[in-house]
């Protein structure tokens, strides 16, 4: 059972979170977080992404580095741009994107769940990935960016989220990119009770985003747990910060890829090979967008494509063969390009569909690739069912947007 707890978060005064309030570390690089922070000492780049403030080039896992993450967290602190609040809470973060709201809980989630399985993962972690991330924990002695948790729908926390939303909201605002932020304080006693007890009865939390953020978070506390000789199992470090959504909340993206090479071919006899396994189906130069779970859609030489998976080449009782980034993979990336490992192959890129089905179209026009491949989107129901049974989707199978906005809430490892 899911266990989790309020805390005394670290967060900005009402009037200043626009200006703290920042995108994830791992959305955008280093130059393009300068440019973001450019005239803004505020910023929470200059914590998560504090390469910002040396000079252009500077490696960012320089220990110099890391050392003014610590020095700016403190400096945001001791100016008053980073409050902590006197007493634990939940609270709720809610995000607007095209009309539509969903509402997540702000928690501190438990570090046994995640190392004894309760907190599911569906991607691989990469160890430098970890390793940078667990830095930027241990030498804050906090979380400054939260994690993105999924959990089957549940009515009393549903109930919970309506009671606190029908008030007005702490921060309220509409970020640079046009997404809405709004965020709740829940101060109520029995409403936090009732928000732990909720959760105890859920049986697990799934990570919908954040796989290197969880890790670490949770290898930190464990490493901590390991050095305390007086360890109880309530320390502070026993948790890390989250929002959980109810999964049908969310909306996965579609997440698409643009490749290099015909691996040889021509256009034509690279359509034939496609047609052994999928129905082909000519839809002109407008742009088509993929109907229904395998179905494709391919950009090729000025047209598009719609390429149906014939039955027999794929398997609808296998969690993972079932997904259509494992059918084009396998039966286009594989068999036909040559491309076996999605991860380090040079001959491939990954576009997340919040760019439209347009940049696959300019990037194929411009001669950068050889043809685009447009996926249906993997619903969360296919996410969970992964989860539960143990699997890894395929590398960039998942793309979840709006991203969560960083510096509406810290969670301290202190206690």
């Amino acid at each position: 059972m899911a266990k989790v707890k309020p805390f005394k978060g670290i967060r900005p005064p009402r009037e200043l979170v626009t200006d703290v309030a920042s995108r994830p570390y791992d959305v955008l690089n280093s130059e393009e977080a300068r440019k973001e922070a450019e005239g803004n000492p505020k910023s929470l780049y200059h914590i998560i992404k504090p390469e910002i403030d040396f000079e252009s080039g500077t490696d960012e896992h320089d220990p110099k580095v890391y050392d003014k993450a610590v020095s700016n967290f403190k400096a945001f602190r001791n100016n008053g741009w980073l409050v902590q609040d006197e007493k634990e809470h939940y609270y709720i973060y809610a995000q607007t994107m095209d009309g539509r709201t969903q509402y997540g809980i702000v928690m501190a989630a438990n570090v046994d769940d995640y190392m004894e399985g309760r907190i599911k993962k569906h991607e691989l972690t990469r160890r430098d990935k970890e390793e940078d991330r667990m830095k930027h924990v241990r030498i804050n002695n906090a979380n400054i960016e939260p994690v993105f948790f999924a959990f089957p729908d549940n009515k009393e926390l549903a109930d919970i989220i309506n009671t606190v939303t029908a008030e007005k909201p702490e921060y309220d605002f509409t970020a640079p990119d046009g997404f809405g932020h709004h965020f709740w304080v829940v101060d109520d006693d029995s409403l936090i009770d009732r928000i732990t007890k909720a959760f105890a009865d859920i049986p697990n939390l799934y990570i919908a985003d954040g796989h290197h953020r969880s890790a670490a978070a949770a290898l930190v506390g464990h490493e901590k747990a390991l050095l305390n000789p007086h360890h109880k199992g309530d320390e502070e470090y026993n948790y890390f910060l989250a929002v959980a959504f109810p999964a049908s909340h969310l909306k996965i993206i579609d997440y698409n890829r643009v490749v290099k090479t015909l691996n040889g071919l021509s256009p034509a006899e690279f359509l034939k090979k496609i047609e052994k396994n999928f129905v082909i189906e000519d839809k002109g130069t407008e742009i088509y967008t993929p109907a229904a779970l395998h179905n494709f859609a391919l950009y090729l030489e000025g047209r598009w494509y719609s390429l149906t998976a014939r039955h027999g080449t794929y398997d609808d009782t296998n969690p993972i063969g079932v997904l259509d980034v494992t059918i084009s993979s396998d039966l286009i990336l594989r068999d036909i390009i040559g491309i076996t490992d999605l991860r380090s192959d040079k001959r491939i890129d990954f576009v997340g569909g919040i760019r439209g089905l347009g940049e696959l179209k300019s990037r194929v026009d411009s001669g950068e690739m050889a043809f685009a491949l447009a996926l249906y989107p993997v619903s969360m129901d296919q996410l969970m069912a992964i989860a539960d049974t143990g699997n890894i989707m395929p590398p960039k199978t998942t793309w979840f947007e709006p991203k969560l906005r960083s510096g509406l809430v810290i969670h301290s490892l202190e206690n």
